[in-house]
């Protein structure tokens, strides 16, 4: 809100007597704005709406619930500090009245008024605290410019590729970004010193790099120069420095600013290219009869050193946006597929509408445009599926001990200083078979909800342990390491824990998150072949656990061809999902078709029907399921009934890399007619 009229306002308690009044009309007539309030509810709405300050006679909240009103000014933003006047009875205030001083304790910027008080002194409060507030809001502008400034600064670094840096002087101390450390072989979370500098320094470029730094330092002029370091692993590369003198008031140098760049490639291009063209010089020289046929040779072999200079600069550029393309798709990939069965129940709802309701040219209109309108999100969630499907997780052996540890600093420094962070962490685990970068992001992101859960400060344990997972319908039989990170924090309701994993929910104020963090986890764990287990009590904390499976090489059998079979028109199917909205909506389509459904939640449900008596003409089934995927179950169920028709219904374009069944496919969403079509294919 901007200052003005409603955030400067004077909003008034005061609910016996005239004091109400006579304060509202003396601030009214000074040129302020003044709201008289009935009750604290009415201050706080008025409070919530904006205002510049509150005026509040001490007997309207001396035994009040002010736990409303304490929490809005805790909440407060770091530019905010909400001045309150506090009248009291003569002879009332802080120093001989621990009521009063209670109040003001509780209340923080608060000034007190005897009453009765003289209108100058009154004017005078709310002017100097208005003032204040003015001052506020231009604080608040002053910090938002900045963070737009510094937004478009790393921007501008991010597209130039350039690393950050300064030096303090004279104590050289050296500040680095995670870019600049990159160009000196070093990881974000290493430390990076100046004498660490120093030491990667090329030992025959030192002498020169010092030279250029004293003439700086002496002169104040701009500090240019390029030079050779060499990485912790032995490799040597090149990097550009550039910087500029910030002084001090005095005039005396503070500090040097400045960027940094990777030039190795250009470099190596301009040494083979000076060899290059002195072994062609030397040739020349032996071989003077020659010249004009190694002119054509140098011509063309340097259109070749800048041929693979340009390749390699594309690669890697390349290379740069795949990687940009990988983490967006982890989150399109995820929501679009969650839109896809939400668009499924919409258009199968609307198609048996659309076959029931009376012949009214009005209600069919609006039916169509439904459907056309979901056909329209269902094309755009495909087009997200597509481009999702380019990330592929590398699920390798990870040591998760040593992964946790390499993550402390980030950790700690994500987690701030009011936070404690403990590991219990044993020795001799074996590995885990996980994507390392995305289980950092995972446990990244729920330390950071462990901490929002804690304002006031408390502790997170990180456990790591081995179970055997035997019953778990989520998991397969064998061995599993839980990874759980627990916090001290004021826990979760069971509405809100039901809840939590769902995309685009979040318990946060608005703003404070994106209700996607669980979501996303959830979705790695499952992909893994893991699970995401959450537990909280109001008050007592929340514990998040990860189930990792252990890297052990499970191989994988071949399924028997699937072979058909006709059936009567009227089949008995067996129909799989988790989502109940695409279970109602599908079951009505297949019984409106004639056909006998009976349905499961699950892979594991499925099995159970499959390996009892029931008779089956056909199977039709999700793919992706938490527990056991729609291909998983199908190798399953070919295992117990070679002959049975299987039809997966799946919203992804294509199926993982590596599956092994060759499966006739419904694409999601699909209409009723395009579900009779397929099913008149498979039962013949």
């Amino acid at each position: 809100m901007r200052a003005g009229a409603s955030s400067e306002r004077a909003v008034i308690l005061a609910p016996t007597g005239r004091d109400a009044s006579v304060a509202a009309a003396l601030i009214t007539e000074a040129g302020y704005y003044a709201t008289v309030c009935a009750d604290l509810v009415a201050l706080m709405h008025e409070v919530e709406r904006g205002a510049g300050l509150a005026v509040i006679a001490d007997e309207a909240i001396k035994t009040a619930d002010l736990r409303r009103l304490t929490q809005w000014l805790n909440e407060q933003p770091s530019w905010s500090d909400f001045p309150i006047v506090l009248l009291t009875r003569q002879g009332g205030g802080p120093e001989r009245n621990p009521d009063a001083m209670r109040l003001g304790q509780a209340l923080g910027n608060v000034t007190f008024i005897e009453r009765p008080f003289h209108p100058t002194t009154l004017v005078s409060i709310v002017g100097s605290a208005v003032r204040g507030r003015r001052r506020q809001y231009q604080t608040r502008a002053i910090l938002e410019d900045l963070r737009e400034s510094e937004g478009l600064l790393q921007t501008a670094l991010n597209a130039g590729h350039l690393g950050a840096l300064e030096l303090h002087l004279p104590e050289l101390e050296l500040e680095a970004s995670d870019t600049c450390k990159q160009f000196f072989g070093r990881r974000p979370d290493e430390p990076f010193s100046y004498d660490d500098l120093l030491a990667s320094v090329h030992p025959d470029d030192r002498a020169r790099r010092n030279r250029v730094l004293e003439t700086t330092i002496r002169s104040g002029g701009d500090y240019s120069i390029e030079y050779r370091n060499i990485w912790p692993d032995g490799s040597q590369h090149w990097v550009d420095v550039r910087a500029r003198a910030v002084r001090r008031l005095d005039g005396s140098i503070k500090s040097l600013v400045g960027v940094s760049s990777d030039i190795t490639a250009r470099k190596v291009a301009e040494i083979e290219r000076e060899n290059l063209l002195a072994q062609l010089a030397a040739e020349r020289t032996a071989l003077a009869e020659l010249t004009a046929t190694l002119e054509q040779r140098v011509e063309q072999r340097t259109a070749d050193l800048m041929k693979e200079v340009a390749a390699r600069e594309k690669a890697q550029e390349q290379l740069r946006q795949a990687q940009k393309m990988e983490t967006i798709g982890q989150l399109t990939g995820g929501v679009a597929h969650d839109f896809n069965n939400l668009l499924m129940a919409v258009m199968g709802n609307l198609d048996l509408l659309r076959k029931r309701i009376p012949s009214d040219p009005r209600l069919h209109r609006l039916i169509d445009g439904a459907l056309q309108g979901a056909e329209r999100g269902a094309s755009l969630t495909q087009r997200l599926l597509a481009f999702a499907r380019q990330q592929d997780l590398r699920a390798v052996p990870v040591d998760l001990r040593g992964l946790i540890n390499g993550m402390i600093d980030l950790l700690e420094r994500s987690l701030g200083p009011r936070v404690q962070l403990r590991l219990q962490i044993p020795e001799g685990l074996p590995p885990a078979r996980v994507d390392a970068n995305q289980l950092e992001l995972a446990i990244l992101n729920l330390a950071i909800n462990a901490r929002d859960a804690m304002p006031d400060g408390g502790s997170i344990r990180l456990e790591v342990s081995e179970v055997q997972a035997n019953s778990d319908p989520a998991l397969r039989p064998g061995r599993y390491l839980k990874l759980s990170v627990i916090d001290s924090g004021k826990g979760m309701s069971p509405d809100i824990l039901k809840r939590a994993v769902e995309p685009f929910f979040s318990s946060k104020p608005l703003g404070k998150g994106t209700g996607l963090g669980l979501s996303m986890v959830h979705g790695l764990a499952v992909q893994l072949g893991g699970a995401l287990q959450l537990s909280s009590a109001v008050g007592k904390g929340t514990t998040a656990t990860l189930i990792l499976p252990v890297a052990t090489a499970v191989p994988e059998t071949d399924s028997p061809a699937q072979r058909s079979q006709k059936v009567n028109r009227s089949a008995v199917i067996l129909f799989v999902d988790d989502d109940p909205l695409i279970v109602l909506s599908t079951t009505e389509m297949l019984e409106d078709l004639g056909h006998q459904v009976i349905g499961a939640s699950s892979g594991v449900h499925a099995l159970d029907i499959i390996r009892s008596e029931q008779p089956l003409d056909l199977m039709m089934t999700d793919h992706v399921m938490p527990g056991m995927t729609g291909i998983e179950l199908a190798a399953a169920s070919r295992q117990l009934r070679p002959s049975l028709p299987i039809l997966l219904a799946t919203g992804y374009a294509e199926l993982p890399e590596g599956t092994q069944l060759d499966l006739p496919r419904l694409a999601k969403p699909y209409h009723q007619d395009q579900l009779r079509d397929r099913l008149d294919q498979l039962l013949g």
